[in-house]
């Protein structure tokens, strides 16, 4: 324990041994002198908590010593006791009082009282340091929380920054495989040509689905996905599926089987990205655990009530099972059944742990029945509202969109394939298109030519998008500031769709983008234009 220093003042020697001899103990050092100049040193150099000073003394009273002592903000907070044989009249202790001290000690002293006093004010003093450490303490905590926190929000800042960039970096090649496999699909082909065509969308879409969910920062750090219902055929997904996965348990020699309750109803509302999810995790899983047999994926009725019915999805195979012990622990992130899964089948371990996450997400029930050495069945059921006919909703419709008269855009565009899809996206609805390849060349294009359109993308070198749309919407190319413009762009966080609205955009399209949508967004901003002319 901490020594307290206690500073006995007194002129004549006698009393301070009689002090010293009352105040003696382990946890205290007895500083003593007989001079009031030397107490004024003794209290500047050592750290004193407690001084009892006589009042009356030759040179410089008990009075005088104290004021200055209170007057220094070095030696301001010893509590200072008075040691005085003077009179006890009330006028004298208000005179000490008002000096600054604490207390008053009579002579001739009574030993208890003198104890009992110093170690009350020794006990404060405890305290009072106690106080003073934990608030340093608390400081030094308070602003280690700060710097954590101007950490946090600086690495959170660089990991949206980071995410943005890479939104950009892989959406951007998946924006041109899914652009090529439009154009292919108006172009001649074979019945076996269309079908993989149709397995490559499948792919690009479902992909594109996972990417978005990794990018969705907000959403994954607060544990959320966002449930998009719409018409579904349940069925022509299980079969997308089930046709995505053929080639991998063709090449184990495995039976894929598809068993469908009789009175399906043709189209559900559903969030159709996520049930493929599941099922692709699922059937994946399966064909991956099973070395011989088959893999059967069933979908039952369970209940109906009113308008909904209650849909079971089983995936059932006749692979290596799942020990009885560890049936539990294989839904959680990067478990496998056993120690050696990984290193015979490969895999993460996180596959079960997504398809739990999404079961709960959509309100939905995933169970798990399986024999070590037979095989396992997966089963997710949940409640689906029942649409009776909405054909113009189910997927993405290949019909011919309807050519433009007299409508020319600027295109500004640095990714080459983006440009060849855009290019000849728009020549097939009669549509004249420039296309620049930076922010500062759309600008100067602007001041050569009119144009009903820009489609600035937002990423590019030398100008950016941004920049560009911010010069344009200031009157950079006079007469023109009001130009209908659409950014797009693969980035997909919210606070970059929102910079382009701040800029001056009057629509933002997310790469990849459905050509209905394109087509829709040219009507209405090539009508706008015609309107403020």
């Amino acid at each position: 324990m901490e020594k307290i220093n206690i500073l006995i003042v007194d002129d004549r020697p006698e009393n301070i041994v009689a002090l010293e001899a009352l105040l003696q103990r382990d946890d205290v050092n007895l500083v003593s002198t007989t001079l009031p100049n030397e107490a004024l040193r003794l209290a500047w150099e050592m750290d004193i908590a407690i001084a009892l000073v006589d009042v009356q003394m030759p040179e410089m009273d008990g009075f005088e010593l104290v004021e200055i002592l209170k007057s220094n903000p070095r030696t301001k907070d010893i509590l200072v006791i008075f040691v005085t044989a003077i009179s006890t009249d009330a006028k004298y202790a208000v005179k000490g009082l008002n000096a600054g001290a604490v207390d008053y000690l009579y002579k001739p002293l009574n030993p208890y009282v003198t104890s009992a006093k110093v170690d009350s004010f020794i006990q404060f003093v405890r305290n009072q340091r106690d106080i003073v450490k934990k608030n340093k303490e608390l400081e030094a905590y308070q602003k280690e929380l700060i710097k954590a926190k101007e950490l946090a929000e600086q690495g959170k800042k660089i990991k949206e920054n980071f995410l943005a960039n890479m939104s950009h970096e892989i959406r951007t090649p998946i924006n041109g495989i899914i652009g090529l496999t439009h154009l292919l699909e108006q172009s001649e082909l074979n019945a076996e040509q269309r079908e993989m065509i149709a397995l490559m969308e499948i792919s690009s879409n479902s992909l594109l689905g996972v990417i978005n969910d990794i990018l969705d920062l907000s959403k994954i750090e607060a544990g959320k996905f966002k449930i998009n219902r719409a018409p579904t055929d349940l069925v022509m997904i299980c079969h997308s599926v089930i046709n995505l996965l053929r080639i991998r348990a063709k090449e184990k020699h495995l039976e894929l089987i598809t068993q469908f309750h009789p009175d399906l109803p043709k189209t559900i509302l559903a969030d159709s990205l996520r049930l493929n999810q599941i099922m692709m995790n699922l059937i994946g899983n399966a064909i991956k655990f099973t070395s011989s047999g088959s893999v059967t994926l069933k979908v039952d009725i369970l209940a109906r009530r009113g308008s909904s019915i209650q849909i079971r999805i089983s995936v059932i195979d006749t692979g290596i099972g799942i020990p009885e012990n560890r049936m539990g622990k294989i839904f959680e992130s990067f478990e496998q059944a056993d120690d050696n899964t990984t290193l015979n089948f490969g895999g993460t371990g996180l596959g079960l742990s997504i398809v739990k996450n999404l079961a709960h997400l959509k309100g939905g029930e995933l169970t798990l029945d399986s024999i070590e050495g037979v095989g396992s069945t997966f089963k997710f059921s949940n409640w689906y509202e029942v649409l009776d006919d909405n054909p113009e909703n189910q997927g993405r419709t290949t019909e011919k969109l309807l050519p433009f008269e007299n409508v020319r855009i600027l295109v500004a565009e640095d990714n080459p394939i983006n440009k060849f899809l855009i290019v000849k996206i728009l020549k097939g609805w009669n549509i004249v298109a420039d296309v620049v390849e930076n922010g500062k060349e759309a600008i100067d294009k602007l001041r050569e030519n009119d144009y009903d359109l820009i489609l600035m993308d937002t990423f590019m070198p030398v100008m950016n998008g941004l920049e560009a749309t911010k010069l344009i919407r200031q009157d950079e190319v006079e007469g023109k500031k009001d130009i209908p413009i659409i950014t797009f762009s693969a980035a997909v966080m919210e606070n970059d769709k929102k910079a382009a609205i701040d800029a001056g955009a009057d629509d933002v399209l997310s790469k990849p983008f459905e050509l209905g949508i394109l087509h829709e967004k040219i009507t209405q901003y090539k009508d706008k234009k015609t309107l403020t002319l």
